[in-house]
């Protein structure tokens, strides 16, 4: 079943996923689109080559550049691999670690430093614009998961659940998740006070002049802390241990600034409020004694996980799960094969960041598929 999605189709999933993004929309979603299960090709176990992934029903695809990604970085080497008539099929998941196509931009209500937009717009809608552009240019998209890659001949072999595409060049953007805590609230506030990006949100209207807090005992935290401070009237950061693992600099940067308050020993147990988070119940872990807290903002910084498992392996990746690239470039440790946007970037995680490197990874993979004379286009 060709899945490729119309205009009409996926604006008609975006409105739907605004209004209800339960597991049951998924299920109800994915009835509708999949194929029956005994239908589904099961690629072999510990078979890395999968060369008997064989399936009467898989749909068999040929191209220069296999893009596996949906947000900033994946369509922007979208837009510029297509541009230069490479003519890339782009796997943007479905619901991909539960994240709608899009990725993490569509968890975010209202962006306000993407360039362009001077009174912001919404996660969805700059997602669905990302999209439009890239199908405009003639970019071939699959509302699909990758399952399983193989990256150990060429050329590239990545499967979905209906599809196997063989890929002269491929660019990983599959991201990064922000790791959330889950308690009573987390879920009704998130995005009305709940984030889990200072920098993305901590700026907005709702949080200036407010208390808020951090949760979180590392570097991201003493940094996410000290930026809020700008902002709020004062600034908390809760961690449930009685040190922290910050560099002793940042930690020393955060204990002089006289608008933050360190809670340690301590966790979130709820978050309420009547339309907006309005604070949190706090508790010690040693005592346990039980704080409300008065915050209009909470900010996770517990750390981001990188959609890599996928791989198996097959990348060089680095302690955290991160795909390594090599200084300056986007390559990866397997000649054709490159990644972009927050699945290799640890630091910076902005939309605007992943977009540069979703440029960059397709200049540097159009340069070598020329060099290996697979094409004699180039980009302008």
């Amino acid at each position: 079943m060709n899945k490729t999605l119309t205009r009409s189709r996926y604006s008609k999933i975006i409105t739907s996923l605004k209004k209800a993004r339960s597991r049951s929309f998924v299920k109800i979603f994915s009835s509708m689109s999949s194929p029956p299960q005994s239908q589904l090709p099961i690629p072999p176990q510990n078979s890395p080559s999968m060369n008997n992934y064989n399936d009467t029903n898989i749909q068999i695809l040929r191209t220069q550049v296999c893009i596996i990604g949906s947000g900033p970085a994946a369509h922007t080497a979208a837009i510029y691999t297509s541009r230069a008539d490479l003519k890339p099929i782009l796997f943007e998941g479905f619901m991909a670690n539960d994240i709608a196509p899009g990725g993490q931009l569509t968890t975010t209500s209202e962006v306000e430093n993407f360039p362009g937009f001077p009174e912001g717009i919404q996660g969805l809608d700059l997602t669905d614009r990302f999209r439009n552009q890239s199908i405009r240019f003639g970019t071939e998209i699959f509302t699909e998961t990758v399952t399983n890659v193989d990256f150990s001949t060429t050329p590239f072999r990545i499967y979905s659940d209906s599809k196997l595409v063989e890929a002269d060049s491929v660019i990983v953007a599959t991201g990064a998740i922000a790791k959330k805590l889950k308690f009573p609230g987390s879920e009704v506030f998130w995005n009305r006070g709940i984030s889990a990006c200072a920098v993305c949100d901590g700026a907005a209207p709702i949080f200036r002049d407010k208390p808020l807090a951090v949760v979180g005992g590392g570097d991201s935290a003493m940094e996410e802390a000290n930026f809020l401070t700008k902002f709020g009237s004062m600034v908390y950061i809760i961690h449930r241990r009685d040190t922290f693992r910050a560099s002793k600099i940042m930690q020393k940067k955060a204990a002089s600034n006289p608008k933050i308050e360190v809670i340690l020993n301590s966790v979130v147990e709820e978050a309420y409020g009547d339309g907006a988070l309005g604070g949190l119940k706090v508790k010690n872990l040693v005592s346990g004694d039980k704080m409300d807290l008065k915050v209009s903002g909470l900010f996770f910084a517990i750390g981001h996980e990188p959609a890599t498992k996928f791989l198996d392996g097959q990348l060089e990746l680095d302690p955290d799960g991160y795909i390594v690239t090599k200084p300056g470039t986007m390559e990866t440790s397997i000649r054709g094969i490159f990644a972009a946007g927050d699945v290799q970037d640890k630091k910076y995680r902005q939309a605007i960041t992943a977009a540069g490197t979703g440029c960059m990874a397709a200049l540097e993979l159009e340069h070598y598929l020329q060099e290996n004379g697979y094409q004699d286009g180039k980009t302008d």
